[in-house]
């Protein structure tokens, strides 16, 4: 068996990844409370903590994501042994994208009580449609002709991951179609792909 050779390829994804993901946290703050004379500071606390609904949900959804292209580059690199330049740059491409996702998780969540709500949620599902563009083609890449992948490489698993991923643009695209439409339904559309493309593909082949 040939020596993977993408070994720091994915030591500096998973990185990427890590960074990416913890960011998110920092939209979510500790809210500041004056409590009225005589009133309830647990219920003034509880009402404060109520009120960042937006920037929670933001928060959990943009986790999933990230977590489901963790775990699916993961996949992929299951398939890809070896690399070249080209494929540096299409990995790149894609880790650029995923450290964007902050930026608009922040926007969503800022702007999502507001007339804005609509382009707050299409920045977010654009930027979902190119992630889905970017994997599909470092995948394309990769697999043309079995170039990057290796030797033991198994055809059928190979055509239905390429399969899986010939969807993935058009499925954010719907989403982001949704966003001028009804900005709820544009989210949970986002937050259902990220656990379908979460499940093990056993259950999605099954």
């Amino acid at each position: 068996m040939a020596e993977k050779e993408t070994g720091r390829l994915e030591a500096f994804s998973d990185g990427v990844f890590a960074v990416a993901i913890t960011l998110l946290v920092l939209d979510i703050h500790v809210p500041s409370l004056a409590v009225a004379a005589g009133g309830d500071p647990g219920a003034a606390l509880l009402s404060a903590l109520k009120s960042q609904w937006p920037s929670m949900a933001a928060y959990v959804i943009s986790f999933l994501t990230i977590l489901v292209m963790w775990i699916n580059h993961n996949r992929l690199f299951e398939q890809i042994h070896r690399k070249d330049h080209q494929l540096l740059v299409y990995n790149g491409l894609l880790l650029m994208l995923v450290t964007l996702i902050p930026f608009p998780t922040a926007l969503v969540a800022e702007y999502i009580r507001t007339p804005y709500a609509q382009t707050a949620a299409a920045v977010y599902c654009g930027l979902n449609v190119l992630m889905a563009c970017a994997f599909n083609q470092l995948w394309s890449y990769a697999a043309k002709d079995g170039r990057l992948l290796a030797a033991e490489h198994d055809p059928h698993r190979v055509r239905h991951i390429t399969q899986q991923y010939r969807f993935g643009p058009i499925l954010y695209g719907a989403a982001f179609a949704l966003a001028f439409v009804n900005v709820t339904v544009c989210v949970i559309m986002v937050a259902a792909l990220a656990v379908f493309f979460a499940l093990p593909e056993r259950t999605k082949m099954a």
